[in-house]
């Protein structure tokens, strides 16, 4: 259950509503204001107010550790206002602070949708093998309908520079490396050194509009999707996009995949995130979401070999930031002391995609 308190860590209420009160859309300036921080969240905190009946998300950067250019409130507030426009399913945003006497750093305000998230094994208990199923091919269609998306008038036309994307990345979170980890991890600088090599070939691939964390446990599902019935799933919204830019479509599908689990997975289990929630009959195998997704946008096994290595570094990087600000006592939502191994266990599967595997490689 979220926590509540009328004063949250991160989150000190008074400020906070006394900014609100006079911006948010049918807020009541004179009632009373309630707070839950959303559990479960690795990452930007994300927390829940409301006035009676009304309720909006509120998201800030996490406590303590942050890595340069990460956790990017303007970033994710701007996606947001241009995804308006477009087909893909996301919440509204209402307003962006970067006055950081508020709360001392920026944050956003946005819809609260309601629905369904699938973060844990625990909650696809009661799914049939067909609603998992039907919720995977809904995952999967959304990615293609984020991908194909016309940023024509969102705003989003100049967003980012794909050209030289996957080379500019893996230069990107191999310096965030040397700022973020804890300790040395056999095997990084071997598997950056691929990545400074192989990732050029793939300079001037098209872009499209990229998520950057998209995930099963980023989507919120229609309440019904626990249900047996009926046939179809709906997503109501895309969350996370704090890392979202213009760049190489693939990667999103590299992340979809290493974040996916499979019965019999070893190194993949060390990664304490959305642990099992595949696992079940109906959610398929890796090999089964890209052949899904690649019947909509083709995938070359090369380009997603590179995409796939590049992903276990960057996420090696994010779990190990994770860690850092476990270490600190910064984590909110979720302990993180289970992240210890998670970056030795990315950069190996790294490394066997590297050696050729491919797919196959993620479910070591």
């Amino acid at each position: 259950m979220p926590e509540k308190d009328a004063d949250l860590p991160g989150l000190p209420i008074e400020p906070v509503t006394a900014y609100l009160r006079d911006r948010l859309p049918d807020a009541d300036p004179t009632a009373p204001w309630q707070a839950d921080l959303l559990t479960g969240g690795r990452s930007n905190l994300t927390y829940r107010i409301s006035q009676g009946g009304k309720s909006w998300v509120l998201r800030r950067p996490p406590l303590g550790h942050v890595m340069p250019k990460a956790h990017d409130m303007a970033r994710e507030y701007r996606v947001l206002c241009g995804l308006d426009r477009t087909p893909v399913p996301s919440a509204r945003p209402y307003l962006l602070c970067e006055d950081q006497s508020v709360l001392g750093a920026p944050f956003l305000v946005m819809e609260h949708v309601d629905g369904v998230v699938l973060s844990v094994a625990d909650d696809c208990d009661g799914l049939s093998a067909g609603r998992a199923a039907t919720i995977t091919d809904a995952l999967v269609r959304t990615l293609a309908t984020l991908h194909d998306a016309d940023l024509t008038g969102t705003g989003l036309e100049t967003f980012g520079r794909p050209a030289g994307y996957l080379s500019r990345q893996a230069a990107l979170w191999t310096v965030q490396w040397e700022r973020t980890k804890v300790r040395d991890v056999p095997g990084f600088d071997h598997l950056a050194r691929w990545l400074a090599t192989h990732t050029v070939a793939y300079a001037d691939r098209p872009s499209a509009l990229v998520h950057g964390d998209y995930r099963l446990d980023n989507l919120i599902l229609a309440p019904d999707t626990a249900e047996l019935v009926p046939d179809t799933a709906e997503v109501r919204a895309v969350l996370d996009w704090e890392m979202a830019t213009r760049g190489d479509p693939v990667c999103d599908v590299a992340l979809l995949l290493v974040y996916w689990t499979e019965p019999g997975d070893t190194l993949r289990r060390q990664v304490p995130v959305a642990l099992g929630v595949t696992d079940r009959p109906g959610f398929g195998r890796r090999a089964d979401v890209l052949q899904a997704y690649a019947a909509l946008r083709p995938v070359e096994d090369d380009h997603l070999a590179v995409c796939l290595a590049l992903t276990c570094l960057k996420l090696a990087v994010v779990m190990e930031s994770i860690y850092f600000r476990h270490l600190q006592g910064k984590q909110l939502g979720s302990d993180a002391a289970d992240m210890a191994g998670a970056a030795g266990a990315l950069v190996e599967l790294g490394l066997r995609v590297t050696g050729g595997e491919g797919v196959a490689a993620l479910g070591s």
